[in-house]
């Protein structure tokens, strides 16, 4: 028993002083180890959302096309690592203060207590982000895209288009240089890859038959979603990686300020989603006359992408308010796609483009440190730069190597025409 005591007081006694110097904040080596303990963290939690994008998409398109989706999303998160190490680190942190553009060299380790966390963790949790950027695009492209086309836009995406403009604020560019502030991406991750989105399904076109004479969409039995459990899985999944892509963006957790902050970051993030799902489910309801689970599932979404470029700075009311206009911008520019006959199949664009571009703008609205006319460039530069180099590469693609499938492997379905694994044994 005498034993027991001592180890309970010295235990007490252990976080008694571990409390008191958390106060004061740490020395230097034990700030390393808790940094880069919040990159690793918060680097995991961001790659699981790389299954959340892979079951969201495979619930969303047809029953012919999941085996597809399940081989472009562990392809491009596999892309995404190889050349994110390859190239893409230097490019974006390579490059000079004020600067556009860095260095096309391997990325290669460099650790020092004096940096304040690991090289490795840095580089493992800006690579998530980038291969997050790049699913974004796969589910808008799904059902009519060869899939190694779609392999080789990845390595581009990931390896040049996305490091040059996350260089530009991340990396101490030209838009850091401007005030433009994006804290964990809406516009850089997630206005970026719908961009990208958007350039690959105007250049492919919409899958056949997708819309009538109106731009209406065409009844749900030959477009029917697959499994809409497994989209909401996806949604439950992307929603829980979030805590690490926006709670890990406060880049360091070594003091008392530090991790408070993380956890305001995690509160914000979560009601901003939520904000999302009610006003879709809402405005569906009142527009439509039913309630749309998918409009709520993209309302998540888009309340999450527009709370992300400032988790921090709000009240809980207004984390609230920023994720439910995400949540109605999205509804409508859903609605304003089906009318150009824009064939986004998972609604990416609205949640990820659309979103990501109200998100950044409304920062100014919590955050007084930053202008709108910061906001307003970088968000422009970011979306065209993004769409119309996506743009050009999808137009040379298809004159060359060919974007899209004949219409048989369409009538067929991806599974067979391009992977030959059938996805489920009954199919629509």
């Amino acid at each position: 028993m005498p034993k027991i005591k001592f180890s309970l007081l010295s235990i007490i006694g252990g976080l008694t002083l571990l409390s008191s110097s958390a106060y004061a904040g740490v020395d230097a080596e034990v700030s390393y180890i808790l940094n880069t303990l919040l990159f690793l963290i918060g680097g995991f939690l961001v790659m699981w959302m790389a299954a959340g994008f892979a079951m969201l998409e495979s619930g969303l398109v047809t029953s012919k096309s999941v085996a597809t989706i399940a081989a472009k999303n562990i392809g491009l998160y596999s892309i995404a690592g190889l050349m994110f190490w390859l190239v893409g680190y230097n490019l974006a942190y390579g490059i000079p203060e004020g600067g556009f553009i860095g260095s096309f060299l391997p990325w290669s380790d460099a650790s020092a207590v004096d940096t304040g966390y690991s090289d490795g963790s840095d580089w493992f949790f800006q690579m998530v982000f980038c291969a997050t950027t790049c699913s974004i695009v796969s589910g808008t492209l799904a059902e009519r895209i060869k899939i190694w086309p779609f392999f080789l836009f990845a390595a581009i995406l990931t390896g040049i288009i996305y490091p040059i403009e996350m260089g530009w604020q991340w990396g101490g560019g030209w838009l850091s240089a401007a005030g433009f502030s994006d804290f964990a991406g809406s516009t850089l991750v997630h206005a970026a890859g719908g961009a990208a989105a958007l350039a690959g399904a105007i250049v492919l076109g919409a899958r056949t038959g997708r819309f009538g004479g109106k731009g209406e969409a065409k009844p749900m039995a030959p477009f029917a979603a697959s499994s809409i459990p497994l989209a909401t899985l996806g949604v439950f999944i992307l929603w829980m990686g979030w805590f690490g892509f926006n709670g890990g963006s406060q880049l360091a957790a070594g003091t008392l300020e530090d991790v408070s902050s993380v956890a305001t970051i995690y509160i914000n993030t979560n009601l901003a989603a939520g904000g999302g799902v009610l006003t879709a489910a809402i405005i569906s309801r009142l527009i439509g006359g039913k309630t749309d689970v998918v409009m709520m599932l993209n309302g998540a979404i888009a309340g999450l992408v527009a709370i992300t470029a400032e988790p921090l700075t709000p009240s809980p009311l207004a984390a609230i308010f920023i994720g439910a206009i995400g949540g109605l911008v999205m509804y409508f520019s859903a609605k304003l796609l089906f009318k150009l006959k824009i064939d986004d199949v998972v609604g990416a664009i609205p949640a990820h483009l659309v979103a990501g571009v109200w998100g950044t703008l409304a920062v100014p609205l919590t955050n007084g440190d930053v202008s709108f006319g910061a906001q307003f460039l970088g968000t422009l530069s970011v979306v065209v730069f993004v769409f119309v180099v996506s743009l050009i590469v999808f137009q040379i693609m298809k004159a060359t190597i060919g974007l899209r499938i004949s219409k048989e492997a369409e009538r067929l379905g991806t599974d067979k025409a391009e992977i030959g694994v059938i996805a489920y044994g009954i199919r629509d």
